[in-house]
């Protein structure tokens, strides 16, 4: 005998209820609808149904346009990155510029941005664009702007970041990240240009201040023969008049061209350091003037008296280094050191900064128009983190990122400027470079 499953042996225990009749229900007190048969439903349990299926169709409805959220096409935002040849004829080997300075620091901030931007539907690409000696930085401008790219980081002379900024006025935010020419910021400055690269001002006044705390007031002041060194050379004029220290004598070191690191060079160096730093009158610290890596590496231990160099060579000031390594820095370094087997330049940093800025802005719009990005940037509660110890942000008046200024030797952080004691009513960064008083910049 085939046994028999259990739920048939349970209903042939079982006896089948008989109809109850209408009389009945009525006798007993009940409704028309109680005592139903098996499967007969009432008009509760029919609109239950309806509501659980409703609810269904609404979960599937979500579900598919979650499913289509997910699959749709994120906010994709391309960065110009317009870049120039630098000169590899440097004083030491370690500083020739490598084949992606300025644009590795990009990157990295590229990937950082991508890192977030995956939960917020973003993504962020880099144009990038390498201008040999002659090329014309207007027209590759105007064939990223014609592509539709809304963002600009630029590493150019002063006069091509000026007809950039012009031509991009009203299609493109851009991003000095490279000049550190003053007019830039001041009778220059443009509405549309913000500048991630320190002024000469504002390095100037860096190293001043750690002098001053120092009480190395008396300084020799060295400027090279070309006119960016003479325009570093006044900005250390105009620091020693602003924190009152004294230029014993102000020197000019002639370009005479020839090899740098030649043997022949180091002997004539070391012959020719001594005499020129001779008969000087008496004074604390040697500064060097030297944008274009003539003479100032020669200087540390070779002037006639034994004394400290500080400015172009000896003990610098600059926006970054790469042995730069406190408030967290080590882990930035890095990262970078694992992408490009490389330390991080200041040139690297100041992109990466731009690029950051770029990403912090999109994803608190979430829009890649550059108007809105620069509302943001300006608003009081725009803040970018670079390792350094604070916050950085936009001065409104001429669109200069504040930030500290380290003071290194190339092994080390010396120090950091703003120093302590030199105060301020707004905010102490603004002790170097210009400050609002006295700006000369009118935006528009």
């Amino acid at each position: 005998m085939v046994p028999l499953p259990r739920f048939a042996i349970a209903a042939r225990g079982r006896k089948t209820a008989a109809p109850v009749s209408s009389a009945a229900r009525q006798r007993e007190g009940r409704g028309p609808s109680e005592g139903r048969w098996w499967g007969q439903s009432s008009q509760t349990d029919r609109n239950l149904g309806i509501v659980c299926r409703l609810a269904t169709a609404i979960l599937l409805i979500a579900l598919i346009g979650a499913a289509g959220a997910a699959f749709a096409d994120p906010l994709a935002i391309k960065v110009g990155v317009l870049r120039q040849t630098h000169s590899r004829e440097t004083i030491s080997i370690l500083d020739i510029p490598a084949s992606d300075d300025f644009l590795a620091g990009a990157k990295l901030a590229m990937s950082d941005n991508n890192t977030t931007g995956q939960f917020l539907d973003q993504s962020y690409a880099i144009d990038d664009v390498k201008l040999a000696a002659g090329d014309d930085a207007v027209a590759a401008a105007k064939t990223l702007l014609d592509s539709g790219i809304g963002f600009l980081i630029v590493d150019l002379p002063a006069d091509a970041v000026l007809k950039v900024a012009d031509l991009a006025r009203d299609k493109a935010l851009v991003f000095n990240a490279g000049a550190p020419d003053e007019r830039l910021r001041e009778e220059d400055c443009r509405a549309n240009l913000i500048h991630t690269a320190p002024s000469r001002a504002m390095l100037a006044d860096a190293l001043a201040e750690y002098l001053i705390w120092k009480q190395w007031r008396k300084w020799l002041l060295v400027v090279g023969s070309h006119p960016e060194d003479v325009a570093l050379g006044t900005a250390y004029e105009r620091a020693a008049k602003k924190f009152g220290a004294k230029i014993v004598e102000k020197r000019t070191f002639e370009d005479t061209g020839g090899g740098r690191r030649s043997d022949s060079g180091v002997v004539q160096t070391q012959r020719q350091m001594p005499v020129f730093t001779q008969k000087a009158p008496d004074y604390d610290v040697l500064i060097a003037a030297d944008e274009n890596d003539v003479f100032a590496g020669y200087l540390p231990d070779r002037t006639w008296d034994p004394r400290p160099v500080a400015g172009s060579g000896g003990l610098m000031p600059v926006s970054w280094d790469a042995s730069h390594e406190l408030w967290g820095a080590q882990q930035l370094q890095n990262r970078f050191q694992r992408m490009a087997h490389r330390g991080m330049t200041a040139r690297d940093n100041q992109a990466w900064v731009a690029m950051r800025m770029i990403g912090d802005a999109v994803s608190r719009t979430k829009s890649a128009d550059p108007k809105a990005a620069r509302e943001l940037m300006l608003s009081p509660d725009f803040e970018v983190a670079d390792f350094k110890g604070v916050k950085l942000t936009l001065r409104p008046w001429n669109l200069q990122l504040r930030q500290p200024i380290l003071l290194t030797d190339g092994r080390g952080t010396v120090s950091v400027s703003p120093q302590e004691g030199f105060l301020h009513q707004v905010s102490e960064l603004d002790t170097l470079g210009l400050d609002q008083p006295e700006t000369k910049c009118k935006l528009n």
